[in-house]
């Protein structure tokens, strides 16, 4: 008996690695600013993106797919939450020393994904806030964060490019700080005694075109004030080889057992500063050769999984936080070296935008075990991984966990041609998504960006568009479509309350 006993543990725990890898892995690739047509499996011609094209010939491609919002915090803030960030204040674009805005105790997709055995890591942008009210100290433990949120392992730049300070965080601490060399970060005035774009144009690699001309770093002028820490400063042009290594470490480290890795990357963000083996590779300028080196780094993921021989057991989802926009504040030829190439596609607008161009965003999931290739219609949005995966992984969120968050688990994996009925677009108000119909609500604000050249989708009458026919929202049919256009508005106001 006791023999039989000894036998039967052992067959157990040699079962248990086995029993955890029933499960995928999960790996998501959160572009930064990659708008609906700038990869070649959208229908770029100008740019070649043969990674990113691969995993759309393996995988599932959506055409209908949204970012929750027109713009990075925003939208970040709701895939991990589950809730729209419009009901929450504070959720707006961050500075670079904004305290954390997702509150530690609170579900979300990295906590959740723990809860179901994962371990669970975030490499690249974070731009969600670090610390208590009145931002982080630099030069200590940095906390709250993305360890107090969910991730088990967190390697990231606290806000974006164009933001200081210009340093990684690793778990909680600033990387490679000289104790020493304390670092000072301010967005309300100048720190310290080095110099800025405005005052020091002539120590510039790469010139702004609006705002963006406060502290300077590696040759780029800042949003924001810094000083110290020069130890740990980052050059843009390593940044992609720095994150990726980083990501396909935790792959590495993590093999033997069920893994979520957020890997967003930094491309095509500004300030495009790409390493110089991508610099030329393609005739649109570093806007081009940014996501030419996205790409490369999509690439490197795919090639760690198959080298690991884990690629049929990983679920890979690629998509953006919000669409493109070209000139978003320096002077790096995007605009005069765009050509023909339309980054949105055939829908109107981009980011910071209500119409489709806003949130409109590449997205491929991948999951050879599983998924058919092909291509899928379904409306679709990031704000549901929270409630998909939650059901995907046998869990039951609690009240009040994820309230805007669906389970479309079968539209993700093309199992169901049906995804949401209904979506909330934010971007400096809201609009919303039937079926085909998209509803703008009526606004004061500003037509255009004139910094960007971004129609915004403001105007001071309700919009209606039918998408079905007329994809590029040209033609405002709520004139003719009074009671759809009322009754959308409505159903707009009542979402908005809930």
């Amino acid at each position: 008996m006791r023999n039989l006993i000894v036998a039967l543990a052992l067959l157990l725990t040699a079962a248990i690695p086995a029993l955890a890898q029933t499960r995928p892995n999960i790996v998501l690739i959160y572009a930064d600013d990659l708008g609906y047509a700038d990869v070649s499996s959208y229908g770029a011609t100008g740019i070649s993106t043969p990674n990113i094209d691969r995993l759309a010939k393996e995988g599932l491609r959506f055409t209908d797919a949204h970012a929750p919002a027109a713009t990075c915090t925003p939208s970040r803030y709701a895939l991990l939450t589950g809730e729209y960030a419009f009901r929450k204040p504070g959720t707006g674009v961050l500075p670079g020393d904004a305290a954390l805005v997702i509150e530690p105790g609170r579900t979300t997709l990295p906590s959740m994904l723990q809860k179901a055995g994962y371990t669970t890591a975030v490499v690249g942008k974070w731009h969600l806030g670090l610390g208590p009210k009145g931002g982080p100290d630099w030069n200590g433990e940095i906390k709250p964060g993305p360890n107090d949120v969910g991730f088990d392992y967190s390697f990231i730049m606290a806000a974006t490019g164009d933001r200081v300070p210009t340093v990684y965080l690793e778990n909680r601490r600033v990387v490679g700080l000289d104790a020493a060399d304390p670092i000072r970060v301010s967005y309300a005035g100048p720190v310290g005694a080095w110099p800025t774009g405005k005052a020091n144009p002539e120590l510039l690699k790469v010139v702004p075109s609006h705002g963006h001309d406060q502290t300077i770093v590696n040759g780029i002028s800042r949003i924001g004030f810094m000083t110290g820490g020069k130890s740990a400063l980052w050059k843009d042009e390593d940044m992609a080889d720095v994150f990726t290594r980083k990501a396909v470490t935790f792959i590495e480290q993590q093999k033997q057992k069920p893994f979520f890795l957020f890997f967003a990357t930094h491309d095509p963000h500004v300030p495009r500063v790409p390493h110089p083996r991508f610099v030329g590779k393609t005739s649109m300028g570093p806007r081009g050769d940014a996501i030419v080196q996205a790409d490369w780094c999509v690439g490197e993921v795919l090639a760690a999984l198959d080298r690991l021989k884990l690629t049929d057991n990983t679920l890979v989802i690629l998509t953006s936080d919000n669409g493109p926009v070209v000139d978003d504040g320096y002077k790096d030829e995007a605009v005069a070296k765009l050509g023909p190439h339309k980054p949105a596609g055939p829908f109107r607008g981009g980011k910071y935008s209500h119409f489709e161009g806003g949130t409109r965003v590449p997205f491929i999931v991948r999951w050879p075990a599983r998924v058919k290739p092909g291509v899928s219609d379904a409306l679709v949005s990031q704000v549901d991984f929270l409630a998909s995966f939650a059901s995907f992984t046998s869990q039951k969120l609690s009240t009040g966990d994820g309230p805007d968050s669906q389970d479309t688990m079968a539209a993700f994996l093309g199992t169901s041609k049906i995804g949401r009925e209904e979506l909330i677009e934010q971007a400096g108000g809201l609009a919303l998504r039937v079926n085909q119909w998209k509803f703008i609500e009526a606004s004061t604000r500003p037509k255009m960006n004139t910094n960007t050249n971004t129609e915004l989708g403001n105007d001071a009458v309700p919009q209606l568009y039918d998408l079905a026919s007329d994809p590029g929202e040209t033609r405002n049919v709520a004139e003719k479509y009074p009671e759809r256009a009322k009754e959308m508005e409505e159903r707009l106001e009542k979402i908005r309350k809930k």
